[in-house]
């Protein structure tokens, strides 16, 4: 991304981006290209109708306000919470309620499914709940022993 583009956030979350020529693009979506791997690079700038404008390839790399607005779009665009700790299970059947420990606070899911869990890489895992949210685990090895139990069960 040149310096001469700019993003603005207007009222009601709408991410506008002006190109070099003064172009103005209202409804502008980012989108991480790996947002496990490096998830702080390699974002794309896609127009309403999923046409990329631009290209991020680090967002340290831009200008501070710039930064902030682009994270605060992506957090609003990318809902996954990250299971920190498998409480308890309702059983190991499915379907069954999972109550976790997330990054966001502690929660319930119903797992539809064992195919319902996916692996991304070798330790890492999304789990879709009935309701449509995807829960990421990064690295199911450093969740604790009962976790590990319970996952384990389901895999």
């Amino acid at each position: 991304m040149t310096p001469n583009v700019q993003l603005q956030l207007k009222p009601f979350g709408q991410l506008v981006f002006i190109s070099e020529n003064g172009e103005s693009h209202v409804g502008v979506e980012p989108a991480r290209t790996f947002p496990i791997s490096t998830p702080r690079e390699h974002i794309s700038l896609l127009s309403r109708d999923g046409h990329e404008l631009a290209w991020i390839p680090k967002l340290d790399d831009l200008p501070a306000e710039t930064r902030r607005v682009v994270e605060e779009a992506l957090e609003a665009r990318e809902f996954m919470p990250e299971i920190r700790r498998v409480i308890n299970v309702s059983g190991y059947a499915t379907p069954c309620t999972w109550n976790v420990e997330t990054d966001r606070g502690t929660t319930s899911l119903i797992l539809n499914s064992e195919e319902d869990i996916r692996r991304l890489a070798a330790l890492a895992l999304i789990i879709g709940d009935s309701r449509g949210i995807q829960f990421l685990i990064r690295d199911r090895s450093a969740l604790d022993d009962t976790s590990r139990r319970i996952l384990d069960r389901f895999l």
